[in-house]
């Protein structure tokens, strides 16, 4: 006769389940990873100007009077620099604490709230005042496809470190 004997050492596969239980009920550690790689991925698109689906942003009007020179959206790196996660057992959250943030995700019209109206600087022109200001949206927060398959291989590594794998 032909055949296969599996023996199985009880104590030792509950040990295991134990391990990959507890493992996968504190997964902190998976969501951090991904935090760290979601956020790399999130400023990597500061320096392709690109909305997470690959599309170019608009220019902003500073880079367009520079004739080209420059980034949109990273004048002075501020809003790059604050990009960040948060991780708990729960999942992650990846963001930015900057106040001006959300206009250039989502994008909008930002009104004088006074007659003097709203005054800036346009490189080759000069201080201009206007009341209201359409900014294009300029999407940066996102997942994309390689994200997904990012996440997708930490997720099953952290699942097979939890069996010992």
């Amino acid at each position: 006769m032909v055949g296969v004997s599996v023996k199985v050492n009880i104590e030792d596969a509950q040990r295991t389940l134990s391990e990959a239980q507890e493992a996968l009920e504190n997964p902190i550690s998976m969501w951090d990873e991904i935090g760290v790689a979601m956020t790399q991925s999130t400023t990597d698109r500061f320096a392709t100007g690109t909305t997470p689906d690959g599309n170019q942003w608009p220019q902003s009007i500073r880079v367009k009077m520079a004739q080209g020179n420059g980034q949109t959206l990273v004048d002075k790196g501020q809003l790059v620099r604050s990009i960040t996660h948060e991780a708990n057992d729960g999942g992650v959250e990846i963001g930015t604490n900057v106040i001006y943030a959300a206009i250039h995700q989502f994008g909008g019209t930002i009104r004088a709230k006074t007659a003097k109206g709203l005054r800036f600087s346009i490189p080759g022109v000069g201080f201009v005042n206007v009341q209201a200001v359409n900014i294009p949206a300029r999407p940066f927060l996102g997942v994309n496809a390689e994200d997904e398959n990012e996440i997708g291989e930490i997720a099953l590594r952290h699942v097979a470190q939890a069996f010992g794998g």
